[in-house]
């Protein structure tokens, strides 16, 4: 089996390299990742200059551009194979609810699946990076199970582990997304130049994290498996637009 590991976190990141040693003996792991932290840069690719791909001393692969550039280049342009699954992670913090659309280790993922591959996306939902070890051990156990059950067709999965010792998980829960509530408002400062700047805000509370959300499971001890989609149509106001247009 070839894995392509990926991130958002950067090439240097512990969680991508925790992840590596994980599953290096059940698969040939490749990983390219973005040179630096590119955290929240969603699904956006680099069309203003040319990507740059070199090699770390450990043998990781990092470009100078998203988490979508990574994965792009190295399944159309560097590999002379196509991987059997695209993983990324681990991410150090949650990608649940609305964060889905922000993430990069989600778009590492979601490009993967575009381009035909399984893609799972794995987070450690907290920013203490207390258990890397225990996300290590749930992806491993999805890699495991894909071996024993190879999949049909290719799925993206967002996987999310709460941050507590592996013999306190519970297990896994296939979920749907949860709701956060509103951002908060950005953050302004004057910086040493006099000049005004701002902050994004801080991501809301989780407002729809009833039991089968994400945020359920996780708050439960569990690590939740949400299947995406990509197709964003919103397909119950097709007909309102529609006579809204034609009328």
């Amino acid at each position: 089996m070839r894995i392509l590991l990926s991130n958002d976190d950067g090439y240097f990141a512990p969680g991508i390299e925790i992840l590596a040693q994980a599953l290096s003996d059940l698969a040939v792991v490749t990983v390219v990742a973005p040179e630096r932290d590119r955290s929240g840069a969603s699904n956006s690719l680099t069309l203003d200059r040319p990507l740059r791909l070199r090699q770390a001393a450990n043998g990781f692969y990092f470009v100078n551009g998203t988490p979508t550039d990574c994965v792009h280049l190295a399944v159309t342009g560097m590999l002379d194979h196509m991987p059997d699954m695209v993983i990324s992670g681990i991410n150090l913090g949650a990608n649940m609810g609305d964060d889905t659309i922000y993430s990069g280790t989600v778009a590492a993922a979601t490009e993967g699946y575009l381009l035909g591959v399984p893609s799972i996306a794995v987070s450690l939902t907290s920013h203490k990076a207390a258990h890397f070890e225990t996300a290590a051990m749930v992806a491993r156990s999805m890699v495991e199970l894909c071996q024993r059950n190879p999949l049909s067709e290719p799925v993206l999965l967002n996987v999310n582990v709460p941050d507590i010792p592996p013999e306190k998980l519970k297990g896994l829960r296939v979920t749907r997304l949860g709701k956060r509530h509103k951002a908060e408002g950005v953050v302004r400062q004057i910086n040493p130049r006099g000049e005004t700047v701002y902050w994004v805000g801080a991501a809301g509370s989780a407002q729809d994290s009833g039991e089968g959300t994400d945020f359920h499971a996780v708050e439960n001890g569990y690590a939740s498996v949400t299947p995406l989609q990509i197709d964003l149509t919103h397909g119950a106001q097709i007909g309102a637009v529609r006579s809204w247009i034609e009328a």
